[in-house]
């Protein structure tokens, strides 16, 4: 059995932080029924890398174990279509602009009347209720007013965002974590909530002991690059045949570094980098007097030297290498799907693993309305006719029944 089994979630969201909250609960067994728009479906099936016809990269990044029924929102009959699914559903994911929700009836205080277990997530930019919360909110633009982007790079160069949308994916994990508490209150109440979620807020929980080292001091943080603020050596080197990370986290795994790693136990003993203190103090003294010793090694046999001894390092890898190897492959982190166009599909799976529930099987992202049909019949019980004259009109797009 799976975690979340039995549980039915209406996702109303789009891009990447609702369906990624969706996705999660999703892997851990609930019904996901993704609501897209008739023939364009969620944003994301144009943006990167095509997969067959009407599916892309990113897309797949978000939306696997899903069914996908397309209902027109714009019309009165898609909107009490939808309101009746949410009746059926354990949670509600949304990320509509401010007020779309209640102009469609699909806002919480509509739907918690009839339906007051109902979970009910929505996801902004800004949050329900401040100053900025009509205004449209970006991962990049989160990114730069979160301070984030302050942080990332180094000092002297321009302000740098995360290679990937740190913001937006963060707040679909936070997501799932505010509905799988939901869930779980409401086994002791009987009732369901409303979740506020911002990507500002989520934006801004990820500076973590960096924000509060800004607040205790009034100081901005110093940018450090690859390395650390507050340990050293604990960054990127370069060897003789690539860069490599090593995180010294202590005093003794530095002594055991230049001794029995690298051969140079003066600067062990060097009073001006015994202690961690000391070390931050004369980073710029430190790090020049050991690029001649990792001049000498390769990436994978200072590697294997350094686990040997207890200190964290590896091989600053590609995302290529990353996702071939040993390690991913090992821990099943990479599927194999079938796409009904394109054929075997790689794409990634969830990072969790249970002794006991399990996770559901990988299936791959939905097509745009491959389950309008089933999920109209099965959840509310209609028959092909009224199904037939719902796409006829126009109200509902029937996808491709693989």
């Amino acid at each position: 059995m799976y975690a979340l089994e039995g549980i039915r979630v209406l996702d109303l969201s789009r891009v990447l932080a609702g369906p990624i909250c969706g996705q999660i609960l999703g892997d851990l067994g609930a019904e996901v029924i993704k609501v897209e728009n008739p023939g364009k479906g969620d944003d994301t099936r144009g943006w990167g890398v095509p997969i067959g016809g009407g599916d892309t990269s990113y897309f797949y990044s978000a939306n696997r174990n899903k069914q996908s029924v397309a209902i027109d929102l714009a019309s009165a009959e898609g909107q009490r279509l939808c309101a009746e699914l949410a009746m059926k559903a354990d949670v509600v994911i949304e990320n509509f602009k401010l007020g779309g929700a209640a102009r469609f009836g699909l806002d919480y205080e509509t739907l918690a009347t009839r339906k007051p277990d109902l979970v009910y997530c929505s996801i902004s930019g800004y949050g329900r209720e401040g100053p900025f919360a009509a205004r449209l909110g970006y991962d990049a633009l989160i990114q730069a007013e979160t301070g984030l982007m302050s942080v990332n790079g180094v000092d002297g160069e321009p302000p740098m965002k995360v290679g990937v949308a740190i913001a937006d994916i963060s707040t679909g994990y936070y997501a799932a974590h505010a509905v799988l508490a939901a869930l779980f209150a409401r086994e002791r109440t009987g009732r369901g909530q409303f979740i506020d979620l911002s990507l500002f807020d989520c934006g801004l929980s990820l500076l973590s002991f960096v924000a509060n080292s800004a607040l205790l001091t009034g100081n901005e943080p110093a940018r450090f690059g690859n390395d650390h603020p507050f340990v050293v050596p604990y960054g990127v080197f370069n060897v003789a045949d690539g860069p490599i990370i090593i995180a010294v986290g202590n005093d003794r795994q530095f002594k055991r570094l230049c001794e029995d790693v690298l051969g140079c136990p003066e600067l062990a003993s060097d009073p001006r980098f015994i202690k961690n203190a000391d070390r931050c103090a004369n980073r710029q003294a430190l790090f020049p007097l050991l690029q001649p010793f990792l001049d000498r090694v390769e990436r994978a046999a200072l590697t294997e030297k350094l686990s040997k001894n207890g200190i964290p390092g590896g091989e600053v890898r590609s995302v290529l290498e990353a996702v071939r190897s040993a390690e991913a492959q090992a821990r099943h982190m990479v599927h194999e799907v079938q796409h009904p166009q394109a054929g075997p599909v790689s794409l990634l799976g969830s990072p969790l693993r249970f002794s006991e529930s399990g996770l559901k099987p990988v299936n791959r992202p939905p097509q745009l309305g491959e389950h309008s049909r089933q999920v109209l019949a099965r959840v509310l019980q209609m028959n092909d006719k009224e199904i037939d004259g719902l796409v006829s009109g126009g109200i509902v797009q029937d996808g491709p029944q693989v």
